[in-house]
């Protein structure tokens, strides 16, 4: 019996590197598409010699990647991004990506296509990021009815953007946050991880949301502040008011580096908590009880202590 063949997009990320981990211990056949097979060779050492595959694939050429995925058996797509640049569109990432890759399942024998969307995915929100996200799932879902939609809301690991920049920010005596009541219910990247396996193996669950968050629903501000506690670091968190926040943010949008705010996330953050809302399918339902946050990133966040791994607890 051949082994099974999961084709990936986005493979090289946080998740993706996770992901392609477990896949090989179940046995799968990895084909992972990236934009430079190079730089993603290290891919190669983080599984079983020979599962793995990588294709070079430009997001604009599909043909590229075809064929990989008419002769897979699960397709997953990881593709995302946080904030959009001169040649990356939240529309061209969230919404035609997906659709493509739908249509081409359509045509292939492919038992299952797998979407990780986000938590806040909405067709009327103000954040063009959520509408994009919203798209994405309709297109995916009218192209091929064997997709199965996976939304998490703030995922944390070792090499996130959220715990890593707030320790990083730690320099300064006064960090403001925009958005300080706003709760979300951050989850472990191994958790999403394991709720992508456990989608993979359940049988009749196409057509299917899940929306999947950690065990704890915390603000932004008391997750900065924890984070801060964490890496032994007192520093004063203040609250940015939100006018002054989507002025700033409308600035930094036209520099050319990444920014630490966007106009649009200042948006989301004036909508509605991204917690898991209770109307899909979640964690409970794939048999996963999620990891506390909080207690897993000490494992990562020691490397921004004074002093590191053992600095002393103040």
């Amino acid at each position: 019996m051949k082994n099974p063949i999961c084709t990936i997009l986005g493979g090289t990320g946080m998740i993706g590197r996770n992901l392609v981990r477990n896949l090989s211990k179940k046995n799968f056949r990895c084909i992972i598409s990236t934009r430079n097979t190079f730089q993603a060779g290290f891919l190669k050492t983080q599984a079983t010699p020979g599962s793995i595959e990588l294709v070079e694939w430009n997001p604009s050429n599909f043909d590229t990647i075809k064929e990989s995925i008419k002769n897979s058996d699960i397709v997953i797509n990881l593709i995302g991004i946080l904030y959009e640049t001169r040649k990356q569109k939240f529309y061209n990432i969230h919404s035609k990506i997906p659709e493509a890759i739908a249509k081409i399942c359509s045509d292939s024998d492919v038992k299952k296509f797998i979407h990780l969307s986000a938590i806040g995915a909405n067709e009327k929100s103000k954040s063009l990021y959520q509408k994009s996200k919203y798209k994405g799932e309709v297109n995916a879902f009218s192209n091929f009815d064997k997709t199965v939609i996976i939304r998490p809301s703030v995922v944390c690991g070792p090499e996130d953007n959220f715990t890593n920049l707030f320790s990083k920010l730690s320099f300064l005596p006064v960090i403001p946050v925009v958005g300080m009541k706003y709760n979300f219910q951050p989850i472990l990247v191994t958790d999403v991880v394991n709720a992508i396996m456990k989608a993979i193996e359940i049988k009749n669950n196409e057509g299917k949301i899940y929306e999947i968050g950690g065990p704890k629903i915390i603000s932004f501000g008391d997750m900065v502040k924890s984070i801060l506690s964490t890496i032994n670091k007192k520093r004063f968190v203040i609250e940015m008011p939100m006018p002054l926040a989507k002025i700033q943010s409308s600035i930094t949008d036209l520099l050319p580096f990444p920014p630490i705010l966007t106009r649009d996330q200042c948006e989301i953050l004036s909508e509605a908590d991204n917690i898991v809302s209770g109307n899909h399918l979640s964690l409970e339902d794939l048999d996963i009880r999620p990891s506390e946050v909080e207690e897993a990133m000490k494992k990562w966040l020691w490397r921004h202590k004074d002093g590191g791994q053992f600095a002393k607890v103040k």
